[in-house]
């Protein structure tokens, strides 16, 4: 699959540069000279807005950023960026007038070798720090592609680099963890052949494409009869491995331009192979930390393959408040409201504002451009710290600007942002020195994948939501760009305090990046099946390890057996079928035996063929028990689970073909249970 981009003539992309001079000779003038001939200079007093929000954004001691054309590499026409500045003279106004907390996140400055260090740590080989021989980082080491590897093996040789100049403690040497014997140590990495979605590679199979069609292929545009291009991505193989050869001489583009036009953005598609596709919320914590080990892994070495450094922050601790609801960590907010709502993802009063928003809000011409009385949701801030949790609080006078405006504070005070402190810079990066929008996409991806879960999980929401308030343009005038314009500021410049000036750089940089996040959003909250095959390979590693240093003779190993299937055998209700133990121990090739715990028959053993996919087991299923089933039951949605083997637990995707990922994982359980909302 070629990485080139179709439609290289119609996307052209521009960045500000984060380097710039910090005084230019009349760059005061430069952003106002930009206004076209005819454009008002009273509509929403652009001209005078820009001029004071160069000296509100501005420290005193500090110069405003340069906002001429042509010393940035990212430029908007001043018309097209307005809303955005507007939108920053808003936050600016919230934190002077005691709406917002000054706390103010520390940066601290990175000592030789410890980014790699903390890197390592980071990607679950901290065993390479401190010397440990552990599994985990064995089994991890084991499933890495020849990219992969590099990058590990890079970090790795810098970080030992610095600990022997600085006499620090005896390292050991590279080649003695991996086994090489030569002074340029490599890693055994696995093939960079195709995998099955989801799965493992089989012997002598290739991957098999669907036609396209709503159930077949994520289908992400929202171009509404706009000419687009249209492109197939694939999960089947290492982002990193699929990057041809750069020249050593590649120089980035420097003059680009974005083009806010939402026809402007490829149309991308992703296949559903025989595997189906797997989203976050489909596998298990333990998998999905795995994934982000991989993840962080695969991000460096696509940023090495293109020649891009992989910039990181390293920001103090800042602690949020313990209780309430603005301000609060993502993860202490949850831990409260699971004590009202088992198993919440996302906190109950963002999901209140969105709710309100969605429900009276979406139409409303101007929602979230237009903002708020500052006075009343400073008021309604204050009543809801003191009434939400009471239930006494009245939505009914909310109005959907001031909720709008609600929601905006909510993400901005958070105490670290949604998008994390530590992976900013690379957020920006990827458009900055990346050019091709297919290539943005992929390095996008994988740095959803990195995020915390509840950072994740409260993204996806507000995306989601976004997402409507896009589709209702033709009510609301809000389209793509401009709602891409108000979120930027609000999640890249955060918490609404000095911005400096690298981030005031970034203005059509971050526009764009949430204008990514917001067209692609289904494909981005997809786990790469490649990703899911690294798991897979671990997890065996792992299993592999383990069973190497059982000692048991066979007696006890027999009866350890025989007790774990007791042990593991769901209990049958009254009326429920039996089957004789030989069915139970000994089954065929190709047959598995499906539990349904919450069904009235909660066993059946079914042979599979290789046109069986999940859904006709699940419609089996219902069959056999559309009369003995609970009304609870009936109304739940149903998904076919695989469970333990090489894999966690992992909802299966009902186009899944069950004899493909029987074949991938023959040890695996399979169990129908409501899906994990």
């Amino acid at each position: 699959m070629t990485m080139e981009m179709k439609d290289s003539g119609s996307v052209v992309l521009t960045a500000y540069h984060p380097h710039s001079p910090a005084r230019i000779p009349g760059m005061e003038q430069s952003f106002v000279q930009d206004i076209p001939p005819g454009h008002s200079p009273t509509s929403r007093k652009s001209l005078p807005r820009c001029r004071r929000i160069n000296r509100m954004l501005s420290n005193e001691s500090a110069p405003p950023p340069a906002f001429s054309r042509s010393n940035s590499q990212a430029s908007m026409d001043s018309t097209s960026m307005e809303d955005f500045w507007c939108e920053v003279e808003s936050i600016k106004e919230s934190s002077e007038d005691g709406s917002e907390e000054a706390t103010l996140l520390e940066f601290k400055p990175a000592d030789e070798g410890e980014l790699e260090a903390e890197w390592l740590q980071d990607v679950g080989l901290s065993t390479l720090i401190s010397g440990a021989e552990e599994e985990d980082g064995q089994a991890l080491l084991s499933t890495l592609t020849r990219t992969q590897a590099a990058a590990v093996q890079k970090r790795y040789n810098t970080y030992t680099q610095t600990l022997r100049k600085k006499n620090k403690h005896t390292v050991r040497d590279v080649r003695d963890i991996f086994g090489t014997s030569d002074s340029s140590p490599t890693f055994e990495t696995v093939p960079v052949s195709p995998v099955p979605s989801n799965g493992i590679q089989l012997p002598g199979q290739k991957p098999v494409w669907k036609s396209v069609s709503s159930s077949s292929c994520l289908d992400c545009g929202l171009d509404k009869g706009r000419p687009s291009v249209t492109e197939e991505l694939s999960y089947e193989v290492s982002f990193s491995e699929s990057i041809t050869v750069l020249p050593k001489n590649q120089e980035w583009p420097k003059n680009q331009r974005f083009k806010k036009e939402d026809s402007a953005l490829p149309k991308f598609i992703v296949r559903k192979s025989r595997f189906g596709l797997t989203e976050v919320g489909d596998l298990s914590p333990e998998d999905m930390k795995k994934i982000r080990y991989l993840s962080l892994i695969e991000l460096t070495a696509f940023y090495d393959a293109l020649g891009v450094e992989l910039k990181r922050n390293r920001a103090e601790r800042v602690r949020g408040r313990e209780n309430g609801l603005f301000g609060v960590p993502l993860t202490i907010l949850l831990e409260n409201d699971q004590k009202k709502v088992p198993g919440i993802k996302v906190p109950l009063i963002f999901q209140k504002l969105l709710l309100k928003l969605e429900e009276t809000g979406l139409e409303t011409e101007g929602i979230l451009r237009v903002p708020g009385s500052a006075s009343r949701v400073k008021n309604l801030h204050q009543e809801l710290e003191a009434k939400f949790y009471e239930d006494t609080f009245d939505w009914d006078q909310v109005r959907n600007n001031d909720a709008a405006g609600l929601l905006k504070m909510f993400i901005r005070e958070l105490p670290s942002p949604l998008f994390t402190v530590e992976y900013l810079p690379a957020f920006i990066t990827l458009v900055e020195k990346i050019s091709k929008i297919k290539l943005q996409l992929q390095a996008l991806h994988l740095l959803i994948m990195l995020l915390p879960e509840a950072n994740r999980d409260t993204a996806k929401a507000f995306l989601q939501f976004l997402k409507k308030v896009v589709a209702n343009e033709g009510k609301n005038k809000m389209n793509l760009w401009n709602v891409s314009m108000i979120v930027a500021p609000n999640l890249f410049i955060y918490k609404g305090k000095r911005a400096n000036q690298q981030e005031m750089q970034a203005a059509a940089t971050t526009a764009h990046i949430v204008r990514l996040l917001i067209r692609y959003q289904d494909i981005l909250w997809t786990v790469p099946s490649f990703l899911i095959s690294q798991v897979r390979k671990m997890n065996e590693a792992a299993m592999n390890n383990s069973k190497r240093q059982l000692m048991f003779d066979k007696g006890v190993r027999k009866l350890l057996r025989r007790k774990t299937m007791e042990r593991e055998r769901p209990e049958k209700p009254e009326g429920a079928v039996t089957f004789p133990p030989y069915l139970q121990s000994d089954i065929p090739e190709g047959v598995i035996r499906v539990y349904a715990p919450l069904h009235s028959k909660v066993s059946m053993a079914i042979q599979l063929n290789s046109q069986t996919k999940a859904k006709d087991i699940l419609a089996r299923f219902h069959c056999e028990n559309s009369r003995g089933s609970s009304q609870t039951m009936r109304g739940q949605i149903q998904s076919l689970h695989e469970i333990g083997g090489n894999i966690g637990q992992h909802c299966l995707d009902p186009d899944a073909y069950m004899l493909d990922v029987y074949r991938a994982n023959p040890q695996a359980e399979w169990v129908i249970k409501p899906k994990a909302s």
